[in-house]
């Protein structure tokens, strides 16, 4: 019998629902008859004060006024109203004061106004009370109109409201305190996006930042991470609502299928925005729109819908950036990558966030998959080829079935064809990583789609004058920053500064992409000689800054764009324009040198010497230079006097006196490197090197030539002339602020003293940190050797065996592994293994080869200065 009590109340015919109309009575009064007359169209009752006049006290009209009303509309244009004897605010402000919080409000204000003061005051509170709608008109028929089209659309969200409660608990969750409608269920953890979560859960309790764009690249993880924040949005919301806007490609169908998931009719009498705000009025709403970037022109639609719903945020995942100033944009970025194999141990290289994914991937395609020892560094590098990119992770790490990691290691070459494979409940344009791109790149515009494509000359990273030089001339290329600009808002290119250079990349897959379209390009043959071009006149403009207290800038700016110097040079050797890719190759030499890429030159060189065509004199002397100066480093290394003397005698014929210095200089270390060290020669030809007026005028080389000098001296057992050659090319080093001179010298200082007067450890660990900052793995390996040597002079053996056995692996790494010509670490070492302690030097220097390289570095230099030094 109770249970009919507790169902809703059934209304008689004579009981329509009640209109509560408040406003000034005289000057309104069109207005007043023009709302009476659109609540009575629909069959609404108005209840306005004057048709019910009685003899109670006013405010206790307005109560029971309003406790018989279901809907309040306040209207207002320049008048507060009256205020009664004892009262502090007009009736018009206690109409409103008195209107239940839950019922729905409809305000109207007249313009243009000259309004009293208390009455801007009122309507200020009133438009900040998120429970009410505002908004202005100009006559009592435009009010009309707004007035029955937004009754319409309040009845017909309180009747959809009604209807979801009626159905249960389920239905009317999505208005319940962090409830979501259809947030898409999660197939997996969201890996290595802690950081990214919370940062934009705090952007989320920030009132400000109303418009959230999650931006990156297909494939990056941006619909994943935008699912997790809508799972941990909580109590921040009333209602999460996710619409997915994959399939939807029209502009104009953005708004009905945000109306569609929030249950709102549109009524097509006023803009869709309006009816969303009518029927989301007081609601705090987190509003997810996925896959934006096909949509674009829908952003002004977006601005609509925020100031039409005060109270809703959106948080929108995009490759591009929509481009509005209210927008804040999150750059989603690929997951934290795992250290080189030889920087860090295997329990780094599994904390890492995409080896994470890597692994469980991999075990969900295959349960008996596993990272160990012996497969982790091939994973590693996996994680590095692919970027970091979750999407080309995840396929690759599907081909475990037919793959082990190091046959997939080898394929990665060619990214593409392996990253083919996808489930399919996934969407067709993610079925695999050149679908994704292409993708992309289908929704740009003709101009940065041509651009796109002519990027794909590039090798690596490139700057803006590069991207000038290759698209000189190209009718699209009017506006080329702002074109690039749209690459990057879509996701296509990355930008960063470099020492104040504005430098561009692309993600491993994208770059092979665009690489492909470019091979189509007709124009392909002229834009690599331009790129070729550019990279050679580089060289003519960084040569002279690889010196003195500009050196660490410019070998980055170099190490930035290395992929394609070596691009441009093979492509200059290949078209036989031998001269100026050696005049570039030798005007690089710091770089080659200070990097461990010597042989990498000398490749190229060798490939010139061997390739028939006739040579200028300095090019034969520059290529001739390179193969005979790589050797006398490896073991297995012809070492040879002829070519060297040919190419001083080469260099010294074209005039040019520097590097016909350099050339007697190598020629001094191969003839003590030869199987009869020839020390007279090597000392004469050293110092006739010196002579050379362009070598005493050149500050980087005279110092490093009397280095040169002094380990000869050296070597020839007259340490003290030796040590104030290395202190007199330190000094000289420290003044020009010249790191590699610096770090050199202070080899050379401590293997003098060591020689001399006993070891000098901090020489070597200075040298260590020079080494370190320059990225130069031969400084680091001297330095190691060197602490090796000084820890075996004073007994400690377990150091002097852990640093010997780094060092080598640093010199198995460079290539560059044959000390014949110095006197280094050899005679301690000799001495330790003819002793009893020979096992416990043995079992730490095997330690020590395993060692990762930042550890080691650590364990010398201490954490803080090791971060500082290769920061």
């Amino acid at each position: 019998m109770n249970d009919r009590y507790d169902a809703p109340p059934i209304r008689t015919p004579d009981q329509h629902l009640r209109v509560f109309v408040s406003s000034t009575l005289r000057e309104l009064e069109p207005e007043r008859r023009a709302a009476r007359g659109a609540i009575e169209q629909l069959r609404l009752a108005p209840v306005m004060f004057e048709l019910g006049a009685r003899p109670h006290p006013p405010r206790e009209l307005y109560r029971a006024y309003l406790d018989q009303s279901d809907v309040f509309v306040g209207l207002y244009w320049q008048q507060y109203g009256w205020v009664a004897s004892g009262e502090e605010v007009s009736g018009l402000e206690d109409e409103y004061r008195l209107a239940p919080r839950e019922m729905p409000k409809l305000i109207y204000v007249k313009q243009p106004a000259q309004r009293e003061e208390r009455l801007a005051g009122l309507i200020e509170r009133i438009r900040d009370d998120d429970t009410a709608s505002y908004k202005s008109f100009s006559t009592a028929d435009e009010l009309a109109d707004l007035l029955a089209a937004d009754l319409a659309t309040l009845l017909a969200e309180r009747f959809d409201a009604s209807r979801a409660d009626a159905a249960g608990p389920a239905a009317s969750a999505p208005d319940e305190p962090g409830a979501a409608g259809r947030v898409p269920a999660p197939f997996s953890e969201a890996v290595g996006r802690e950081r990214d979560l919370a940062t934009l859960l705090a952007w989320l309790d920030d009132d400000a930042r109303r418009l959230v764009t999650l931006v990156g690249p297909g494939g990056i993880g941006k619909s994943r991470l935008a699912i997790e924040v809508a799972r941990n949005a909580g109590d921040r919301f009333d209602r999460v609502t996710f619409v997915m806007l994959e399939h939807v490609r029209d502009p104009a169908d953005v708004l009905p299928a945000i109306a569609r998931e929030l249950g709102v009719r549109d009524t097509r009498d006023r803009p869709l925005s309006e009816q969303l705000g009518v029927a989301r009025a007081g609601r705090r709403d987190l509003i997810v729109l996925d896959n934006f970037e096909q949509v674009l022109p829908a952003a002004a639609d977006l601005m609509a819908l925020l100031n039409d719903l005060p109270g809703a945020t959106l948080l929108v995942t995009s490759r591009a950036r929509l481009r509005l100033r209210s927008e804040h944009v999150f750059d989603v970025e690929p997951l934290s990558l795992p250290p080189e194999p030889e920087e860090g141990s295997v329990e780094a290289i599994l904390e890492a966030p995409a080896v994470r994914l890597f692994r469980d991937r991999a075990t969900a395609a295959d349960p008996r998959f596993e990272i160990t020892a012996e497969n982790a560094e091939d994973v590693a590098r996996i994680c590095r080829a692919l970027d970091g990119v979750p999407l080309a992770i995840e396929l690759a790490a599907a081909c475990i079935r037919a793959l082990t990691p190091a046959a997939m290691l080898a394929k990665l070459d060619r990214m593409l064809p392996l990253l083919a494979n996808a489930a399919r409940d996934v969407p067709e344009r993610q079925r695999t990583i050149q679908a994704t791109v292409e993708w992309s790149v289908d929704l740009l515009e003709p101009e940065p789609r041509a651009l796109f494509a002519r990027l794909g000359v590039f090798a690596g990273d490139f700057s803006l004058d590069a991207v000038e030089a290759v698209t000189a001339g190209a009718p699209w290329a009017a506006d080329l920053l702002g074109t690039l600009l749209v690459l990057v808002d879509s996701s296509l290119l990355r930008q960063r500064d470099d020492a104040g250079v504005p430098l561009f990349s692309m993600l491993g897959t994208v770059r092979e992409v665009a690489t492909a379209r470019f091979e189509l390009d007709p124009d392909a043959a002229a834009v690599r000689r331009a790129h070729a071009e550019h990279y050679v006149q580089l060289a003519v403009e960084i040569e002279p800054m690889l010196r003195g207290a500009t050196q660490v800038t410019a070998l980055a700016r170099l190490e930035a764009e290395r992929d394609n110097l070596r691009a441009a040079y093979r492509h200059l050797i290949a078209i036989e324009e031998v001269d100026v890719v050696a005049d570039a190759v030798w005007r690089l030499l710091l770089y080659w040198w200070i990097r461990g890429l010597l042989p990498e030159a000398k490749a190229w060189m060798v490939r010139v010497l061997e390739a028939g065509l006739p040579l200028s004199k300095r090019t034969r002397a520059i290529a001739l230079a390179y193969s005979a100066w790589v050797p006398l480093w490896q073991t297995d290394g012809d070492v040879r006097t002829e070519p060297l003397e040919e190419s001083a005698a080469l260099f010294r014929e074209v005039g040019d006196g520097l590097g016909e210095g350099i050339a007697l200089s190598v020629l001094a270390l191969a003839c003590m490197s030869i199987d009869e060290p020839d020390i007279e020669r090597a000392e004469a030809s050293q110092r006739a090197a010196l002579e050379i007026d362009e070598v005493r005028r050149d500050p980087t080389f005279r110092a490093l030539l009397r280095t040169a000098l002094g380990r000869i001296l050296l070597q020839r057992g007259r340490p003290a002339e030796a040590l104030q050659l290395f202190e007199e090319a330190q000094a000289e080093a420290e003044r020009s602020g010249d790191l590699f001179v610096e770090s050199i010298a202070l080899t050379q200082i401590g293997w003098a003293r060591l020689a001399s007067v006993g070891p000098d450890p901090h020489s070597f660990v200075r040298n260590l940190e020079l080494a370190a900052r320059l990225r130069n793995d031969d400084g680091a390996a001297y330095a190691l050797e060197g602490l090796s040597a000084s820890a075996a002079a004073i007994g400690d053996l377990r150091r002097a065996g852990t640093l010997l056995g780094a060092a080598e692996t640093l010199r198995a790494r460079t290539g560059l592994t044959d000390q014949r010509s110095y006197l280094t670490y050899q005679p301690f070492v000799a001495a330790v293994l003819a002793s009893d302690r020979a096992a416990e030097f043995e079992a730490a220097r095997a330690a020590g080869r395993r060692m990762p390289r930042r550890a080691v570095f650590e364990a010398v230099l201490g954490p803080e200065l090791t971060a500082a030094a290769t920061a």
